[in-house]
């Protein structure tokens, strides 16, 4: 009897776990929807400025916009590592601070200065935890990334990277392919590097002329790379959880099935005694 009361207990565990994790999906797919919706909003502004600003290339511009700057030798970069404020969302975090971890040891390796600069919990626990440096944090980012926290990420990065402090900015990040991918993702956000494959604006009247327009352009192209950075990892990390909370509430499920089957399989094997108990006595007294 003590058996079948312990895999009691064990079933209504599993049952209420499997209720958080049931709830925990479903409050992921809500977020995912709105994160999503945020990325698509968040795309039309950024492309405008990626052709506009490809559109504007022109010989000389590196010499006039420090965002340009193309430097001879790479020595201290500048790491940003984006990652989630809270867990239960898989590998997902994981995955973006072992690449984060492989991109620093590479530049070491190259004799290159690595300065971390993070955002998220996650990341910044963990790199605490090991004893890495970290030039800036930033934990006050939620579920819903504003341009004005992508400011807050790129400003001090722009600033550092025209005053000739860091050679090069190296973003880490998640990749939204679809609710079930998202991989990380590297790119080089500084210096600033536009595509060549947009019309040229040569032949047009543009005013205020191009080298005026770059420079107003490349602030807001470059807050616009690093929110929808934000925007997708958000979107990523809501994906990550769902499918987590989907994969333990399934395991739940199955929990349930087998130690029902165990309660069961207990609950005869007592019954059966109890029956032979009897049929026993009875005997006796005959």
């Amino acid at each position: 009897m003590a058996q079948a009361r312990e895999v009691l207990r064990r079933i209504k565990s599993v049952r209420n776990t499997r209720k958080i994790t049931r709830t925990m999906e479903l409050v992921a797919t809500s977020k995912l929807r709105r994160a999503m919706d945020r990325m698509a909003a968040a795309r039309p502004y950024g492309d405008a400025l990626d052709e506009l600003l490809r559109s504007l290339r022109a010989p000389g511009l590196e010499q006039e916009h420090p965002l340009l700057r193309q430097p001879a030798a790479i020595r201290r970069v500048a790491v940003l590592l984006l990652t989630a404020n809270r867990g239960f969302c898989g590998a997902f975090n994981a995955n973006l601070i072992r690449e984060a971890r492989s991109k620093i040891e590479a530049l070491q390796a190259e004799g290159v200065e690595a300065e971390l600069h993070i955002a998220g919990k996650k990341g910044l626990t963990y790199f605490e935890f090991r004893g890495q440096p970290v030039a800036r944090a930033n934990t006050e980012i939620g579920d819903r990334p504003t341009p004005e926290d992508a400011e807050d990420l790129v400003g001090p990065l722009r600033d550092a990277f025209e005053a000739e402090e860091i050679d090069a900015v190296e973003m880490i990040s998640s990749e939204f392919r679809s609710a079930m991918s998202t991989p990380p993702r590297i790119r080089r956000i500084l210096p600033v590097v536009p595509r060549t494959d947009a019309r040229s604006v040569d032949g047009f009247i543009v005013s205020p002329p191009p080298a005026e327009l770059v420079g107003r352009i490349l602030p807001r192209y470059l807050g616009s790379v690093v929110y929808r950075a934000l925007v997708e990892n958000a979107a990523g990390e809501q994906g990550a959880r769902r499918a987590a909370m989907k994969s333990a509430t399934d395991n739940a499920g199955e929990m349930i099935e087998n130690l029902t089957r165990s309660y069961n399989r207990a609950r005869q094997a007592q019954i059966t005694q109890e029956i032979a108990e009897i049929v026993g006595g009875a005997a006796a007294l005959e």
